[in-house]
């Protein structure tokens, strides 16, 4: 692994931890709603974002490198509906996959082959990440602001577990 390319990994570890710090800020805001469903599913993408940075942590260990952790930002979190939350979270769904992308264009262009291979797992990973949060806005959309249409989102919402994520 080059400096560029190490370069760029350790800016992604930053990332995932980023929106795992955003996400976490999330959950308190939610808690705070009185939404503990939507709590629950941000601290759980909390976990998610970062076993992500630390998958990318490990390999640049794995490659006999060492990773250089950057400064993570107090999260700026400004919600007062479930939807508006989740669109937020799309858009940094959004970015994060715009910087696996930039960051396979980089293992391309180094011929980084294994950098590559594992960053198939995380374009795939992002697909997925995507339409799970595109699918709440549209149960959201459907339940609206307030009532038992959001009182049985959130509870579905609760219902994500760890072993969800394992695959």
């Amino acid at each position: 692994m080059n400096q560029r390319m190490l370069d760029a990994v350790n800016a992604q570890i930053q990332a995932e931890f980023q929106s795992a710090y955003t996400y976490l800020a999330m959950s308190a805001r939610f808690e705070e709603m009185k939404m503990s469903g939507a709590a629950s599913w941000m601290r759980l993408q909390w976990e998610e974002e970062t076993d992500h940075a630390l998958k990318f942590f490990d390999h640049v260990i794995r490659r006999g490198k060492t990773p250089e952790l950057q400064q993570i930002k107090q999260p700026k979190v400004s919600f007062d509906t479930a939807q508006d939350a989740f669109k937020q979270v799309l858009e940094q769904e959004r970015m994060v996959t715009r910087l696996i992308h930039g960051l396979y264009e980089v293992a391309v262009e180094e011929k980084d082959y294994a950098m590559q291979t594992l960053l198939h797992w995380y374009i795939d990973e992002q697909v997925e990440e995507e339409d799970n949060v595109e699918t709440i806005i549209d149960s959201l959309r459907l339940a609206g602001q307030s009532g038992q249409g959001l009182f049985l989102v959130d509870r579905e919402l609760g219902l994500r577990s760890p072993e969800d994520e394992e695959e």
